[in-house]
């Protein structure tokens, strides 16, 4: 089994909170926010896991747009 990265752990972590999240919105609406998040994190999926300053950068703006997207005003992404 591969050990995973300090990074590695938490792209996975935001990944996981990410669809967890999904699941909270209309159940009309969810497909398009799983959609969105698969598409998010495919965009970087060939990033070298040695570019950390890229990586810790993704993870901030990550964890922002799960901030903005976890609102309860959010109901649906396009």
């Amino acid at each position: 089994m591969v050990r995973l990265s300090g990074l590695q752990k938490e792209v996975l972590k935001l990944y996981r909170q990410s669809l967890r999240n999904s699941f909270k919105k209309p159940v009309e609406n969810q497909g398009n926010f799983r959609s969105y998040i698969k598409v998010e994190f495919g965009k970087n999926r060939n990033l070298a896991k040695k570019e950390f300053s890229t990586i810790e950068y993704l993870l901030r703006n990550g964890y922002k747009k799960l901030e903005m997207l976890s609102a309860d005003e959010i109901k649906n992404i396009k």
